[in-house]
Parts: structure tokens; C-alpha cells; sequence
């Protein structure tokens, strides 16, 4: 199927969606709220493009808009330099203590705004939720409305379905979920988890209820030295190489 993106002829795939066809030929789109783990949300609207079907033109979220015939595509057009601007600019106010945020406001040259919180740092992208959706913990969501809405656990407590795996954290773009790691132990989201130790570097890699989630998940018995990833593919090389010695 035949896609024009930005004046480049490219043959798309059926269903894919503008942002993954952009993507494979090498065409950027900025977003905040995409992972290529869980797809688009179309929640910040930073990916919006500009579609041209015949003589009709309108503007789409490109992570969620999927390509069933030829359409010609924009992606930077001063229309949309203006709706991202603008964009970057009120999620600054919203999250003004985010080096991310700070260097995106720059960089798009935003608005001048008094923040609301001058300590916030989150965006509101629920990469987080999605996260947390993906392991299969359902331990934090969005709640409250308007400016007040933010992402935590229910009633603020320690949610019993949090494992400690700090997914949330590592995918959020800009830090606003806190991971306190001491002394074999790490805390998130008012919860402490003791952590499971590498029996070979001495690292500590995970907590114990991920381990045990882990085991769940896939239904195997996890049995013989306790080792971090990167110990335990160092082992598995050496196994691989005496076996093949031994041949």
C-alpha cells in the first residue's frame, strides 16, 4: 500500500500505524506517551500529523491511527510546530522540576508560565500505568480529575499487588517516580521489599517478590544458584562453550 510521508513514496503494511510506518523508513515524530512495548495511547497528542485523503485534510494522532489506504502524510508543518509548542508548554507548567521537560521547553521555544507545582515532575503519560498493566500487577492508576489528577496507588497506601519490580519507574520519561535503594532493601510507592543478592558478584538485582511473580508467570521452578542477569548469562556462555569443548 502506498504512503506518502512528508514527500517520501513508502509501501506501508496494512493496519500499521502511521508513527511505526514513519519509523521504519527512518521519518521522526516526536512523542511523549509511545512505547514500542505497549504501542500508542494517543494521550499527549505530540505525534499529531497532518492526513490528506483526496481533497480532505485533518490532523490524527500518527501512534494510534492506523493505515487502511494511500494517504499522504505531514509531520512537521507549522500548524503542528504550534500545537506541540504548545503542548511542551502547558506540560511544563504542569511539571517544571523535569530536566526533560526543561530541555523540551527550550528546544520548542515555549510560552512564558507561572508552574503550578514547582516541584511536580510528572506529565500525566500513564507509561507507568501501562507498565505496571504489562507485568500484571494493576498496582497504581490515574485518579482525581483536572489539574489535580495524578498517577499513584489506591488511597495512597501500600498497594498489596505492587511486587517492587520498578517498572514504573525505569519507562517514566521524566523521573518522577522515586526508587530509594539501602542496604539490600528498595522502596517504592510507600512499600519496602527485600532484595534478592547475586550469589556470585554480590549485586543486589531484584526483589523477592519478582522472583516469585516471575516463577508464577511462567510456571518453572527457579532452582540452583541465585544469580543476577548479567552473572547469569556469564554462566550460561561457559556452559554453552565447555559443552562445546567436550563435543
Amino acid at each position: 500500500m502506498k504512503v506518502t510521508i512528508d514527500g517520501k513514496n513508502i509501501e506501508a503494511k496494512l493496519g500499521e500505524t502511521i508513527l511505526e510506518a514513519a519509523k521504519r523508513v527512518g521519518v521522526e515524530i516526536p512523542t511523549l506517551c509511545y512505547s514500542e512495548a505497549f504501542g500508542g495511547q494517543g494521550v499527549c497528542r505530540m505525534c499529531m500529523v497532518e492526513v490528506k485523503e483526496g481533497e480532505r485534510k485533518r490532523l490524527v494522532a500518527s501512534c494510534t491511527y492506523p493505515i487502511t489506504r494511500e494517504i499522504e502524510v505531514q509531520t512537521n508543518t507549522p500548524e503542528l510546530q504550534e500545537i506541540r509548542r504548545n503542548i511542551i508548554t502547558l506540560l511544563y507548567r504542569r511539571a517544571p522540576n523535569s530536566d526533560y521537560m526543561k530541555k523540551l521547553y527550550q528546544e520548542y521555544e515555549g510560552i512564558s508560565v507561572e508552574p503550578v507545582d514547582p516541584a511536580e515532575k510528572c506529565i500525566m503519560c500513564r507509561l507507568c500505568v501501562k507498565a505496571c498493566e504489562k507485568v500484571g500487577a494493576y498496582a497504581i492508576s490515574a485518579i482525581m480529575r483536572g489539574t489535580e489528577k495524578r498517577i499513584a496507588t489506591p488511597f495512597d497506601e501500600a498497594s498489596p499487588n505492587c511486587i517492587g519490580c520498578s517498572a514504573c519507574a525505569d519507562i517514566c520519561p521524566t523521573g518522577a517516580i522515586i526508587v530509594k535503594k539501602e542496604n539490600g532493601k528498595q522502596e517504592i510507592w510507600h512499600k519496602t521489599f527485600e532484595m534478592s543478592r547475586c550469589e556470585n558478584c554480590g549485586k543486589y538485582f531484584s526483589t523477592l517478590p519478582v522472583n516469585e511473580h516471575v516463577k508464577e508467570q511462567l510456571d518453572i521452578e527457579m532452582s540452583g544458584e541465585n544469580l543476577c542477569p548479567n552473572c547469569r548469562r556469564k554462566k550460561l556462555a561457559s556452559d554453552i562453550a565447555e559443552v562445546s569443548v567436550n563435543r
